[in-house]
């Protein structure tokens, strides 16, 4: 067969490497990295056979790009080149696979491996490789989805339940008037089962549901409820505080549920679990349980399967576990898709599963609405369709994979970008930090790519060129200036900011500072303060998870790119709360509807087992 790569495959080499995995090395099939481990458990087992130590560096090269499993049967559909998936560039070359029959016969003989019966939970046996049918595992990440399996089952069992009764007044208070809400049926899924999925896309209520499901759990325990609100990323866990406490306001609390949600702080995992940057260890885990009756995860689709692990383990027996995220979005950028999985075998999962489906982001029966229904039920064509009909609250610009955006397409680009950059550098300059803030998230341009004439870089350069021209901007030396937007890249938790924090460059008392997006109000820390940060013009569609602009332009992945996924392209569109533009070939956004994201695990089917 064929494989696409990149042109460029100059990507790290084994340079000492020699039959199958060289070849493989410079195709960019495998990175070094694969190599070398495959290589290594060979010389430690005795294992020569190429075909085994080839699967074992595809399984590695698996694990790095999120998936738990190789299957076997589907490489020659899942392994790109991985210079393919940042740039898109591709050019055909020959590619010999292992016989599928010989290739499974090999591995099962090997020393590396041993094989177990589908839907088997055995931990007692220790191997380098783990083999169940024509899947292949890594030890640790075998062990993993084995400890998440049994500790989502045996605690699903074991949380005790409030009376029915009680939990009926307390929905009907804090949903007056509609029994049959999709939020009050999904705060009785959660308060009915110790281990529970609050499922929902954009705009759907989630934070909504769960300020009331707190106020629930509040008034159904006795005493004050030990209670953590936590999320995957610092940003993620700033917003759920502020929806938290915002929502104290509401009408229908009692003043010891407004003073009980006020108070409430979100953290992030890791600092929940306390694992510290750089260590393997936690200062809660199964020996040191957490302290907290219910513990509430945000954004759950970006959980890895290494942190769910940890969590599980670290949490009390009769804790309560509230999983909330869109299963539809991107999933973490670590091993695993945890939340799918919790989604996927619903109907005969141990732990609960509740979905809101209405949504209050979008303009009822808007286009950005349609469209987004339609990509989730993997609609190719009717998407194509909605997108060339438009409509005042989307775009479609068709550009050809194979040509750079230019003409009309660039233009229309062009204007949105200088629009927002003239009313962020005008605010800034005037020293409205607010007013600056506010004009950044009216337009994003979001790629699926970092590299290549839609990717991240590229558009950033042009963004930043644009606003040279038109708007006078003259860069410093190290390249800011007044009215420069950015995005923290590394967490400072002792100034409060977190890595995918935006906010815009401002002058204040002849210093630059930059002024961090707050729900209270803007955070002002001096540039040099600041660990990492850079422009951002335009973002990866991963890095927009969470986030939301009034209009964003999606740089759609060419039609044969491995990162035009489905899952991509509902993310990237969902961001938008008013307007959205896709930029890319009709062929293009149908690959990606029709392709749902290539990671491979095996927790559904053992949750289903």
């Amino acid at each position: 067969m064929t494989v696409e790569v990149g042109a460029d495959r100059s990507a790290s080499l084994a340079r000492t490497a020699t039959g199958v995995l060289r070849e493989f090395n410079e195709l960019g099939l495998l990175h070094a990295a694969d190599v070398h481990v495959a290589r290594r458990l060979g010389a430690v087992t005795g294992e020569r056979d190429e075909r085994v130590l080839l699967a074992v560096a595809l399984a590695v090269r698996a694990v790095r790009h999120g998936s738990v499993v190789l299957q076997l049967s589907r490489v020659e559909q899942t392994v790109v080149p991985e210079d393919v998936e940042d740039s898109g560039a591709v050019e055909a070359v020959p590619v010999q696979w292992p016989d599928p029959t010989e290739w499974l016969e090999a591995l099962r003989r090997s020393p590396l491996t041993v094989e177990h019966e589908p839907g088997s939970f055995d931990e007692g046996v220790s191997a380098p490789v783990h083999l169940v049918g024509d899947g292949v595992w890594l030890d640790r990440y075998w062990r993993q989805e084995l400890a998440v399996a049994r500790d989502l089952r045996e605690r699903s069992g074991s949380v005790a339940t409030f009376d029915p009764v009680a939990v009926g007044a307390v929905l009907d208070r804090l949903w007056p008037g509609a029994p049959a809400d999709d939020q009050r049926t999904a705060a009785a899924v959660c308060l009915s089962h110790g281990v529970s999925v609050l499922a929902g896309g954009p705009g759907t209520g989630k934070t909504t549901t769960v300020a009331r499901l707190l106020a629930a759990v509040h008034a159904l325990s006795e005493g004050t409820p030990r209670v953590a609100l936590a999320a995957p990323t610092g940003k993620a866990a700033a917003r759920l505080t502020e929806a938290v406490v915002s929502a104290a306001g509401t009408d229908v609390f009692t003043d010891a549920e407004r003073r009980f949600l006020a108070t409430a702080s979100a953290s992030t995992l890791h600092r929940l679990l306390g694992i510290r940057p750089g260590s393997v260890r936690a200062r809660f885990d199964a020996e040191h349980r957490l302290p907290h009756d219910v513990v509430i995860v945000d954004e759950a689709s970006m959980v890895g399967l290494g942190v769910m692990a940890r969590l599980l383990a670290a949490l009390r027996p009769g804790a309560r576990l509230i999983l909330v995220g869109d299963p539809q979005q991107l999933a973490s950028v670590e091993v695993g898709a945890v939340l799918a999985d919790l989604v996927a075998p619903a109907d005969a999962a141990p732990h609960g599963v509740s979905e809101l489906t209405r949504t209050h982001r979008f303009a009822a029966g808007g286009g950005i609405a349609a469209i987004a229904q339609a990509v989730r039920a993997a609609q190719a064509d009717e998407v194509v369709d909605l997108l060339r009909a438009g409509g005042p609250d989307v775009e479609f610009l068709e550009v050809p994979d194979e040509e750079l955006v230019s003409g009309t397409a660039l233009e229309v680009v062009r204007a949105d970008v200088l629009v927002r950059s003239r009313a962020v550098v005008e605010a800034a300059r005037a020293g409205d930090a607010e007013a600056a803030l506010a004009a950044l998230d009216t337009h994003r341009m979001l790629c699926a790519h970092r590299r290549g004439t839609r990717g991240v870089a590229h558009w950033s350069a042009l963004a930043q060129r644009w606003a040279g021209e038109e708007l006078g901007v003259v860069p410093r030396a190290d390249g800011r200036y007044v009215g420069l937007p950015v995005i923290v890249t590394a967490n400072d938790p002792g100034i409060g900011v977190f890595n995918g924090d935006t906010g815009v460059v401002l002058e204040r008392d002849g210093v630059l500072v930059a002024a961090i997006a707050r729900g209270e109000g803007p955070l002002f820390v001096p540039l040099a303060r600041l660990a990492a940060f850079e422009p951002v013009h335009a973002m990866t569609v991963h890095r927009s998870q969470g986030s939301q602009f009034d209009t964003v332009t999606v740089l759609a992945a060419p039609e044969r790119s491995p990162l035009a996924t489905r899952e991509m392209f509902y993310t990237a569109l969902t961001r938008a709360k008013v307007r959205v533009r896709v930029v890319g070939s009709a062929e293009a956004v149908a690959a990606a509807v029709r392709r749902p994201l290539a990671r491979a695990t095996g927790l559904a089917d053992r949750l289903r087992a």
